[in-house]
């Protein structure tokens, strides 16, 4: 008859057995799954590396096209300056040819002999006189009108006021130096002298 102690020891050999028999049936993932998914993640690094490579070129091509608009801009706005500048010196050399003819008259005049006849040489101040204000004309420029008219101070300069009976309270009564419109901006204001009660 076995005793107990061989039983004992039968059993602990079959649970030993059993854990080396349970161990060697754990499958191992070696087989095919495994190079499926190396496969996969090799796929998905590559659709990575060329979305990259996309995105990188899309961006250079941005930038290349940036850094042309803005060259165009550059060159846009020197040609603007270039044109303004010229616009504004064939203004002024116009202005300077038309005034040119004045300052030749003025030589002649001041060269002219000073005798007895000072009504010639009165005249021929009066001719550059009018040849002037026509060449102000001609430019659009206008003289404000100020003897008689009431004082305005976005048109008037007041340098001396005055009381008068003759005079209603405000009148300009005198223009020291006439003031100058170009269109409706104002030039040079008037100087004036302004009646007060």
């Amino acid at each position: 008859m076995a005793s107990r102690s061989d039983h004992k020891d039968a059993r602990n050999r079959s649970t030993t057995t059993g854990a080396v028999d349970d161990a060697a049936e754990v499958p191992r993932d070696d087989g095919p799954a495994d190079a499926s998914a190396d496969e996969a993640a090799d796929a998905q690094s590559a659709a990575n590396a060329d979305l990259l490579a996309e995105l990188t070129e899309e961006k250079n091509a941005l930038q290349d096209r940036l850094l042309r608009i803005a060259a165009e801009f550059d060159n846009y706005r020197k040609r603007v300056d270039r044109d303004r500048r010229d616009q504004a010196d064939a203004a002024v050399a116009s202005a300077i040819e038309d005034l040119l003819p004045i300052v030749d008259n003025l030589e002649r005049a001041l060269e002219a002999p000073t005798g007895e006849d000072a009504d010639s040489y009165r005249q021929g101040v009066e001719l550059i006189h009018r040849q002037m204000l026509d060449v102000l004309r001609r430019r659009g420029v206008t003289p404000i009108e100020s003897v008689g008219t009431d004082f305005d101070p976005q048109i008037h300069q007041a340098v001396a006021h005055e009381a008068s009976p003759e005079h209603r309270e405000g009148e300009v009564m005198e223009e020291f130096r006439r003031g100058y419109k170009l269109g409706d901006r104002l030039l040079r204001p008037a100087m004036v002298k302004v009646a007060k009660a």
